[in-house]
């Protein structure tokens, strides 16, 4: 499935009249274990040369996978053991409204002292939510315990969920959930990620925050990693600037 880039590249050319720069980000979720699979993801990075934010089901997660990964990964929290708590009938989210407070506060406690235990200072402290999923009400509790970051979908409405912990979303999945679970029609891919562009560039949305590039690496299929090499390559022939959490800037 080969996308038609023209659109995108005819905005990247008034984006660089107009002298601005897009913040890129690419998270990757749901890691456990070193797979073939992440192998592949490990490839495509050293090949787009863009670092990837492998969120890691703490619960799950191995000390093989530690020890395997490199630099061109960043380590962040993804939930504690990716298991929804909402009710029947209620969209899936492990941090959702409804919970405990004592409860949210052990797994998110065991879940950034887990990752510290695997990753040292490696570890960036950002939590991704399951199913980019988090009742508002625990956003101070992970202050409180030492998370930076928090990151959902969508553009974001403000730059810091709370004092301390910055709001830094993803914005585009290749992947057709609600339908085939393949590789989303690639002209409906480009267009998503123009109407992003240019929403920033109008200041409807927040060109502070980075965009981010969503992909979940066990479940792709051939086409979506063929549309990911490709999109990566596109967007960094972009005015870009690489945003890893851990370093704060470029790569």
């Amino acid at each position: 499935m080969k996308a038609d880039w023209q659109p995108l590249r005819a905005e990247f050319r008034t984006w660089r009249s107009e002298g601005l720069t897009l913040p890129f980000w690419w998270r990757d979720d749901d890691a456990v274990v070193p797979t073939p699979e992440l192998d592949q993801l490990s490839a495509l990075s050293a090949a787009t040369e863009v670092p990837v934010h492998l969120a890691i089901i703490p619960k799950q997660a191995t000390q093989a996978l530690a020890d395997v990964l490199d630099v061109r990964f960043v380590p962040i929290v993804h939930g504690w053991d990716h298991v929804s708590h909402s009710l029947h009938g209620v969209k899936n989210a492990e941090f959702g409204a409804g919970r405990q407070l004592e409860a949210v506060e052990d797994d998110l406690r065991n879940a950034i002292g887990r990752m510290q235990a695997l990753f040292g200072s490696r570890l960036a402290p950002m939590f991704v939510p399951p199913w980019n999923r988090m009742d508002t009400a625990f956003m101070p509790t992970l202050a409180e315990l030492g998370y930076d970051a928090v990151s959902a979908y969508n553009p974001r409405k403000r730059a810091f969920s709370v004092a301390g912990v910055a709001q830094i979303n993803t914005h585009l999945d290749p992947i057709f959930w609600r339908g085939t679970r393949g590789l989303v029609e690639p002209e409906v891919l480009v267009a998503q990620v123009v109407a992003l562009l240019k929403d920033r560039r109008a200041g409807v949305t927040d060109n502070h925050e980075p965009l981010g590039y969503l992909t979940h690496h066990l479940v792709h299929d051939a086409d979506i990693w063929e549309f990911s090499s490709e999109f990566l390559k596109e967007i960094c022939d972009g005015p870009v600037q690489l945003y890893r959490h851990d370093q704060r800037g470029e790569l």
